[in-house]
């Protein structure tokens, strides 16, 4: 029921999420305008209808060949003899950005690309990557595009999908290939990484784009292994195959960059401003995790602010030593969990008071009272929406908006039977709640057998976001702050976001609709990449500043609503202006996530000019030493002519 991490598709950040992380670009309307995802509600109601539960009324991804009848835009000429080319509708995770029928063409093999870029720059056309569409932000396309624009989409994901072993912990991989097929590869080698982005259907080139990130730092006495990162995907990457102008000879070629070269930087997290074709990663050996959710501790208490959370009691210390395998108190803020696993997830239903907490530990025999896996996806209640769940979901994004708070609960009962088979508030809740969760709905919800305790290989407990899960939009942004200020930065956002939902609610406006998500990362130390002379990604949320090595753990802040709901800009305008105010670089600094929604108005997001034009680029440049300006440079030198690139990239990277 809860979307969960962000990447982005093909080697664009457009990858279904997987682009990462949309609306428009530059500064009118359309498709050169400023993003409106504000605007246009009843479009929007009909599209997060479908979009919501994730069906086949928000797929619509027909294609048509270039000698249909239904082909209506005359075919790009002269394009490179043997093209696979057809047009297709591109339209991304949330269902927010839909375009008319454009032009696509999937190359065969990484060398049709640089034969693509020249075609493109001679004809004043401009080349998109595209993989499975998990996006929000107006990376790849703006909402509306028309097919009469100048723009073909390059989809890596039926055939740049290769993935070879290319030394005894490295992987070659094409940008095209999904996360999924990545781990599988690695599993089969005895490899893993420490973390990734949760959904598995987004492809490799879509989360280096966007900088794609899991939750992970160091457990307390942990010692990272040989291979392992606890940063994005992106500082993983030891090698990488770009396509660039040559200028000797004027044309794109392949080319590629160690990790060692200093240009290979801008590229590690690109935006769509490049199109990679090939990775090499590094892995390290697999390390089993045992997994364990929790639904028993207020948010109050989980968030509360440094030396004041309450004892758990009797209840909660036995709780914590059991599901944590130590002795005595267990952990009961977000914090303590982390230092005791390293890794957590906090998915917190709105209007609710007791979040879904996720912890993984490493965990190299089964414990005993844990479930053993060995596939992912592992919380059917979650990938497969419950009957009375996408009921109540498909009336609120028809108008019942002040359902919020009762949809708030439904999640989180649900999640709750599906977790831990406990019935009691199901059964001490009202009367509508019972009458949704039906002895039918429960027994389905059990069928599965709980989900509260599992353990097996990384790969199976990393990935568990489907398509199948209710499709919402997010905003997204990384606090960078020293892991000692943790809680303080926690606790700071929930007290203000608990604020600021009860004063809508008090005005009688429910903006949110989904839940918040707070996950854990390091930065990107490049050592952890194994390359002597590698620089971190000059792009990524997660590099470190220069001036601040203390800062060395990024918060991960989301909030999910459907599209279209009312107030959403509104409130994501007001909880990032108080972030900025909060978080000034004083004791922690902001940044955000690129694939997800940020610079908001009032009305819509991605804006926000003043952001845009400064706020973010200066967050990048705060600090000194290498990072925005010289990767908008490197990506322009490389790309001059911008055929990687789009009106909103224009407008972003100056």
């Amino acid at each position: 029921m809860t979307r969960a991490q962000g990447a982005t598709g093909g080697a664009d950040p457009a990858d279904a999420r997987d682009d990462t992380t949309g609306r428009a670009s530059g500064a009118g309307a359309g498709a050169t305008g400023a993003p409106q995802r504000g605007s246009g509600l009843t479009r929007r109601q009909l599209l997060g209808a479908s979009a919501a539960l994730g069906g086949a009324a928000w797929v619509l991804r027909a294609t048509v060949g270039p000698d249909s009848a239904q082909a209506g835009a005359p075919v790009p000429p002269g394009l490179p003899a043997g093209t696979e080319l057809y047009q297709r509708v591109f339209q991304n995770w949330s269902g927010e950005i839909r375009t008319d029928q454009l032009w696509t063409c999937a190359p065969r093999t990484p060398e049709e690309v640089p034969a693509l870029a020249d075609w493109a720059h001679a004809n004043g056309w401009r080349l998109r990557a595209s993989g499975y569409r998990h996006t929000w932000a107006p990376l790849t396309v703006a909402d509306r595009t028309p097919e009469s624009a100048r723009v073909l989409l390059v989809d890596t994901s039926r055939h740049l999908t290769a993935l070879t072993a290319d030394s005894p912990t490295t992987v070659r991989v094409q940008t095209g290939a999904t996360m999924e097929a990545l781990l599988a590869h690695l599993a089969d080698r005895g490899l893993g990484l420490t973390a990734c982005p949760a959904p598995g259907e987004i492809t490799v080139g879509g989360v280096l784009a966007i900088g794609g990130h899991g939750t992970a730092v160091p457990a307390a006495g942990e010692v990272r292994p040989e291979g392992h990162g606890y940063g994005s995907v992106s500082n993983q990457v030891v090698r990488l195959t770009a396509v660039v102008l040559d200028p000797g000879s004027g044309r794109y070629v392949l080319r590629t960059f160690d990790r060692s070269e200093a240009d290979s930087a801008a590229f590690l997290v690109h935006l769509g401003r490049a199109f990679l074709t090939e990775v090499v990663l590094r892995a390290g050996a697999d390390r089993p995790l045992r997994c364990v959710s929790r639904l028993d501790i207020p948010a109050s208490e989980l968030f509360a602010r440094p030396g004041t959370a309450p004892d758990g009691g009797l209840l909660g210390g036995v709780l914590g030593g059991v599901l944590g395998g130590g002795q005595g108190r267990g952990p009961r803020t977000f914090a303590e969990f982390v230092e005791r696993d390293g890794r957590a997830e906090a998915i917190w239903f709105a209007y609710t008071d007791y979040p879904w907490l996720k912890t993984w530990s490493v965990a190299p025999t089964k414990p005993t009272a844990s479930l053993a896996v060995d596939h992912p996806y592992n919380y059917p209640f979650s990938d497969s929406v419950p009957e009375p769940v996408a009921r109540l979901a498909a009336e609120i994004v028809s108008g019942a908006w002040g359902s919020a708070p009762l949809f708030g609960q439904l999640q989180y009962l649900v999640a709750m039977v599906g977790l831990t088979g406990d019935l009691t508030q199901v059964l001490l809740s009202g009367g509508l709640l019972r009458g949704l969760l039906s002895g039918d709905v429960l027994t389905h919800l059990l069928a599965g057998g709980l989900r509260s305790d599992l353990w097996g290989p990384s790969r199976t407990l990393l990935q568990y976001v489907r398509p199948s899960t209710l499709r919402v939009t997010a905003n997204g942004y990384a606090i960078l702050a020293r892991r000692a200020d943790l809680q303080w930065v926690v606790s700071e956002f929930a007290a203000y976001y608990r604020e600021l939902l009860a004063t809508y609610q008090a005005r009688g406006e429910f903006p949110v609709n989904g839940a918040v998500e707070i996950r854990v990362t390091g930065t990107d130390d490049p050592a952890q990449s194994g390359v002597p002379g590698a620089r971190p990604p000059l792009l990524s949320a997660l590099r470190p500043r220069a001036d601040r090595p203390d800062w060395d753990t990024a918060v991960w802040f989301d909030v999910l609503a459907f599209p279209g709901t009312p107030g959403l800009e509104r409130f994501a305008r007001d909880l990032e202006q108080w972030l900025l105010r909060t978080f000034d670089g004083t004791r922690a600094g902001f940044r955000v996530e690129w694939s997800k929604g940020w610079a908001y108005t009032a009305d819509a997001a991605w804006a926000d000019q003043d952001l845009i034009g400064r706020v973010i680029p200066e967050s990048l440049r705060a600090g000194g030493g290498p990072g925005w300006d010289e990767a908008v440079a490197v990506l322009d030198r490389h790309d001059p002519h911008r055929v990687f690139g789009n009106p909103f990239l224009d407008g972003l990277l100056r």
